[in-house]
């Protein structure tokens, strides 16, 4: 189905291909799993499959790509469009038009397929996508899980044989990404689709896949059997990295498998209590803010309802619930940029000045109180180059009592070796969080609010990223993260409140939280329960020999 015949790809003032001499097959009604760090070219690989590389991105192809017997090289992305379907990161960047139904048939409209056959492609898609139900409804009121369904099911209307998938469970909760991967897995097993699937949370996707793509990061593509390439790979899920500790072969994928190749590891380590996820388990602060009766409403409809929340200062706190459960809107109220109908929020430091609401506050002062990063990190980077950015952001905390900190200092400390002249929008993923991150703590806030701040982050950033939290916490700052990643927040939070329909539904330690939730719960925690261990670490520092369990 789809043929790279030695295939390298260069971009222009490149030192090295991102791609070198890559020869691979990969058959019909196989689903692939591409995997590596982040910059090693797995977008690149993606979009050779489609044309868009070279025809859009610029940059010189060596060798063949054959899709379905076409040559990308002779058929630019429109001709291939009937063959591949696409699905980006961000299902609302590809909707043009209002509706389920529309977006379904508007792929066909433009590949001129008959009216009667677009109706019938249509109720087959929504029966196929479990859809029907939601034919009528607007995009926007769509929630996550549903809109990338319906991003899926607007490119199989067209037919294609293939489907690429970029990240496509990287904004979702974890119940919304399993409906997305069940569909993905029907096409596969009962239509026969191709799928080639980018994704840096593996553990929610391993389990699926026939064979893995591996980018080592040298140019080359290394294939074969899950089992195989995670054994010595330098990224893995948890649930490989548990495997690799307890000495397993082969290694499990699934939590099934796992929980009956570790019935012996649970009896061993029975009685055992883990270390804690920290050497030191942060004390519990002053209160840095305290919001009481917080209430969010769009249009009538309530967002966050009555919300009441203190936040510690040296304490993380993750905040979790399903896509539309309130998060985003809560953590904007508290910033004060957002819209809030009821409630009051203060913030101040003891033996400080008089606690203030940072809506009350001009914005330059309100930063000095609460800093956000959002969702989308570029939304707040719109100069021509990282020191522009870095120098307006000195510029913007130079008046008043700010930390005193350099922005550039900041950036270096967080993720060194960005140039001055790199444009913002160059940057990796990690280093625009980071970017941006070093801004708002120019203005040295005592509350630091992140949201969603490790989709698009592998294994590698995501440590990266809790070093920064940790650091922020043991300066005393009370800092929030709002994320689907369990196991980021295994790892991270010291507190986990969770959100849904604008209620607090679960306030407490993180162990006592996220073990209780059959869908919050990572998957070490699922593996050994109920031992109340939540990452690999916490295993491989109680077993006896400090490694396997026993001899792979």
């Amino acid at each position: 189905m789809i043929t790279f015949d030695q295939v390298s790809i260069v971009y222009e003032d490149a030192a090295e291909p991102v791609l070198r001499d890559v020869d691979l097959t990969v058959e019909e009604g196989e689903l692939c799993l591409v995997v590596g760090h982040t910059g090693v070219g797995k977008s690149t690989l993606l979009g050779a499959v489609n044309g868009l590389v070279p025809h859009f991105t610029g940059g010189t192809l060596y060798g063949r790509v054959v899709v379905d017997g076409r040559d990308t090289a002779a058929h630019p992305p429109r001709e291939l469009a009937d063959v591949v379907g696409v699905v980006g990161q961000d299902p609302l960047d590809g909707f043009v038009t209002d509706t389920v139904e529309e977006e379904l048939a508007y792929a066909m409209e433009q590949l001129a397929v008959p009216p009667a056959t677009m109706r019938k492609r249509v109720e087959e898609t929504l029966d196929l996508l479990g859809l029907a139900d939601l034919r009528h409804r607007a995009l926007h009121e769509l929630s996550g899980g549903q809109q990338q369904r319906v991003a899926i099911g607007s490119v199989l209307t067209a037919h294609p044989r293939v489907l690429v998938l970029d990240e496509p469970t990287s904004a979702l909760d974890p119940t919304a990404a399993e409906e997305v991967l069940a569909s993905v897995t029907r096409l596969v097993h009962d239509l026969g689709v191709t799928v080639l699937l980018a994704e840096h949370r593996l553990e929610r996707v391993v389990q699926y896949a026939d064979r893995v793509l591996h980018l080592p990061g040298d140019g080359r593509v290394v294939a074969g059997p899950p089992h195989e390439i995670f054994r010595t790979s330098s990224i893995a899920p948890p649930i490989v990295d548990l495997g690799r500790a307890a000495g397993w072969s082969p290694l499990p994928l699934s939590i099934r498998d796992a929980r009956r190749a570790a019935a012996p590891l649970r009896t061993r380590l029975a009685g055992a209590e883990p270390r804690p996820v920290r050497a030191a388990p942060r004390a519990e602060g002053a209160g840095l803010l305290t919001a009481r009766g917080i209430t969010v409403a769009y249009h009538g409809v309530p967002a966050v309802r009555e919300v009441d929340l203190t936040l510690h200062g040296g304490e993380v706190t993750a905040l979790m619930g399903r896509n539309g459960s309130g998060k985003s809107s809560l953590l904007w109220a508290l910033q004060g940029s957002g819209p809030r109908r009821a409630g009051s929020v203060s913030v101040g430091v003891p033996g400080g000045p008089k606690p203030q609401d940072p809506r009350k506050l001009p914005a330059t002062q309100a930063r000095r109180l609460v800093g956000l990063v959002p969702q989308t990190p570029t939304d707040l980077l719109y100069l021509e180059s990282v020191k522009q950015e870095l120098d307006q952001a000195d510029a913007e905390s130079a008046t008043g009592s700010g930390g005193g900190v350099p922005a550039r200092a900041l950036l270096d400390r967080l993720a060194p070796g960005i140039s001055d002249t790199t444009h913002p929008r160059d940057l990796s993923e990690g280093q625009k969080l980071a970017l941006v991150l070093a801004i708002q703590l120019t203005a040295a806030p005592s509350v630091v609010l992140l949201d969603e701040p490790t989709r698009g982050l592998d294994y590698r950033a995501k440590n990266a990223l809790i070093g920064i939290v940790d650091g922020l916490a043991a300066e005393g700052r009370a800092v929030v993260i709002s994320t689907h990643d369990v196991e980021f927040v295994a790892r991270a939070a010291d507190r986990v409140v969770v959100m849904a329909e604008g209620d607090i539904v679960a306030d407490g330690p993180t162990t006592e939280v996220i073990v209780a939730s059959p869908v919050f719960a990572p998957q070490t925690a699922k593996i050994l329960a109920p031992l109340p261990f939540l990452t690999v670490d916490q295993l491989v520092a109680a077993l006896p020999t400090g490694g396997a369990e026993h001899p792979a």
